[in-house]
């Protein structure tokens, strides 16, 4: 069943009312977020997987961020940087070195690593053929160019898949008028599983999910509410850096998307065992 586009912003919880639009990118298996630093740090082992999953017929949508990078360049180049609420507050220069760094570098960086495996890849950015549109953030005059994300066209994403190939996609966007945005990577994420009717996203991190130390051992929860995170949170049993990790897996489910899993991608075979039904990692619910 073809779905339509709808409108979307960030931070919203269920579907928005469709508009009419084009046909979405529903063929795909999954959508797969990660960090730039994470996917550039996975062993030979996770492009393989995942090149030996599209030569099955899997369709993969990935979509990357790039955070400790931009800071390095930045840095590098003598660019201040700060944070407002978790979100980079981004000047036109700082956002010429987001494109720079996200379009560029960690994209093309995913799409050699990929075809090096044997997979077939292509990379783009949102503002490609308008890809990702966006709209200023409601806090704008605080963070500057960051952007909320109205609406993805689904169709194509649809075509790269149609075409055999996985889209690897920069979270950037673009208005109308041509303006671009900086979108943090979990909303873009998120909106882009939305407008394909992907109901599942999975979180490629360095940890194997959402520990919980159980009669002395810490294990890896097999799922978990929001209301169960947060009081893991207060209680100090999810602490110090998986607390970010956990939270921006929890802004991917917007929309349509249901459900996240966290995994581990240095885990042998990570999303060959998940897709096939395997109890892996962490979901998360509402």
């Amino acid at each position: 069943m073809n779905r339509q586009p709808y409108f979307y912003k960030s931070g919203e919880s269920g579907s928005a009312s469709p508009e009419a639009g084009s046909t979405s990118a529903s063929t795909a298996s999954f959508v797969m977020k990660c960090g730039g630093s994470t996917l550039a740090a996975l062993p030979e082992a996770f492009f393989a997987d995942l090149a030996e999953l599209q030569a099955s017929g899997v369709k993969p949508v990935i979509v990357h961020g790039g955070g400790p990078a931009i800071s390095e360049n930045l840095e590098k180049l003598g660019i201040p940087t700060e944070f407002v609420n978790g979100l980079r507050r981004t000047t036109e220069d700082v956002l010429d070195v987001v494109e720079m760094v996200l379009a560029g570098t960690i994209n093309k960086l995913i799409v050699r690593r990929i075809q090096s495996a044997g997979g077939r890849a292509l990379g783009l950015s949102g503002s490609d053929g308008s890809l990702i549109e966006a709209e200023p953030v409601a806090n704008a005059a605080e963070v500057g160019l960051v952007g909320d994300v109205v609406r993805v066209e689904a169709d194509i994403v649809a075509g790269i898949l149609g075409m055999g190939y996985m889209p690897v996609i920069a979270p950037l966007g673009v208005d109308a008028a041509g303006q671009r945005y900086n979108i943090n990577a979990d909303t873009a994420a998120g909106a882009v599983a939305s407008f394909i009717g992907a109901q599942r996203m999975i979180v490629v991190t360095d940890v194997p999910g959402i520990l919980k130390t159980i009669d002395g051992v810490k294990t890896a929860l097999p799922s978990v509410t929001f209301a169960e995170i947060e009081a893991m949170i207060e209680s100090g049993e999810i602490y110090g850096g998986m607390i970010p990790k956990v939270r921006a897996a929890m802004k991917c489910i917007h929309g349509d998307v249901q459900e996240v899993v966290i995994v581990d991608g240095s885990e042998n075979r990570v999303l060959s065992r998940l897709l096939s039904g395997e109890q892996i990692g962490t979901v998360i619910r509402r």
